[in-house]
């Protein structure tokens, strides 16, 4: 058993990527393949993402125990609310424990392809929160939560998205996972009003190296994520030109790691996109240059 609240506090950086699973037997291949290779640069544990509606459910539970059984490598469990009644949510969870996996990322996750808002699930849950509730009262997970260092979409204010974070680790989370962002100083300024109301577990920033703009642009605007002006000039002048778009993805987020890592974050979590090139240079660099001997406390 390696639970991720051990290994946090226990591994200092703690590196993990993210990946999600393929609808096609040539995306899973691909999937499988960049697996082997950043399974070579030993992370601390890897999460693979849940299908609005459970709709990957099965195939997410079966890439988690491969990378736990076969690969050696940690593994997390995305989980959501979407589509699913309390019962059925139980099953899934018997499912995943049952598989010997450990650790369970809960969200509530986005609405089903097709809604543009969220509706709770007739006798399911309608907050993360209530989902958390649900397994730290019945499972002995490891629990993460999302935190969003530009505040949530659906949020009323910085404020209220903060609490509601508070009440996440209330519930039962024992670290949090921040929605990707380009500029650190807003993942600062998150821990610090984190901080100060008494939100105590790591939060490891998570970062997408930027490799094909369109991608990365519709992503961003999906969940909130801003560029800092000069960055998306850049990018916008490579925009044509993918191999210039993906070195300098690359080279702005390892000097944003660097920085984060210096500053005392607790490590990356990698939102790969289900490859490996960018992240592993990006780790290299890091394992290289060892920005985090710098760091005088831990954020």
């Amino acid at each position: 058993m390696a639970r991720i609240d051990q290994i946090l506090e226990e591994t200092h950086p703690c590196f993990s990527f993210e990946f999600f699973p393929p609808k096609t037997e040539e995306g899973e291949k691909n999937l499988r393949g960049a697996l082997e290779e950043l399974g070579k640069d030993k992370p601390s544990f890897v999460s693979v993402t849940y299908g609005a509606g459970g709709s990957t459910r099965d195939r997410t539970i079966s890439i988690v125990k491969w990378i736990k059984q076969d690969l050696g490598i940690e593994a997390m469990a995305h989980f959501t609310c979407v589509g699913a009644t309390v019962e059925e949510l139980r099953a899934t969870l018997d499912e995943i424990r049952d598989a010997g996996i450990d650790n369970v990322l809960a969200l509530r996750g986005d609405p089903p392809q097709g809604q543009t808002e969220w509706t709770k699930t007739e006798g399911g849950l309608e907050y993360s929160t209530e989902l958390i509730t649900l397994i730290r009262g019945s499972y002995d997970f490891a629990i993460g939560a999302a935190s969003f260092p530009e505040v949530h979409l659906d949020a009323e204010s910085a404020e209220a998205d903060l609490r509601f974070a508070k009440e996440k680790v209330d519930a039962g989370a024992s670290f949090l996972i921040t929605q990707l962002f380009f500029d650190n100083q807003f993942y600062f300024d998150f821990v610090e009003r984190a901080r100060d109301i008494g939100i105590a577990v790591p939060i490891i920033p998570g970062i997408m190296p930027v490799t094909n703009y369109a991608q990365i642009k519709r992503m961003s605007d999906m969940c909130g994520a801003s560029f800092p002006e000069q960055y998306q000039a850049e990018l916008e002048a490579r925009k044509d030109d993918p191999d210039a778009t993906a070195d300098l993805g690359v080279a702005y987020a390892t000097l944003q790691c660097a920085d984060l890592l210096a500053r005392g974050a607790p490590g990356i979590h990698f939102y790969t996109l289900n490859r490996s090139p960018a992240t592993r240079a990006i780790l290299a660099a890091l394992r290289a240059a060892r920005p985090w001997d710098r760091a005088v406390t831990l954020v």
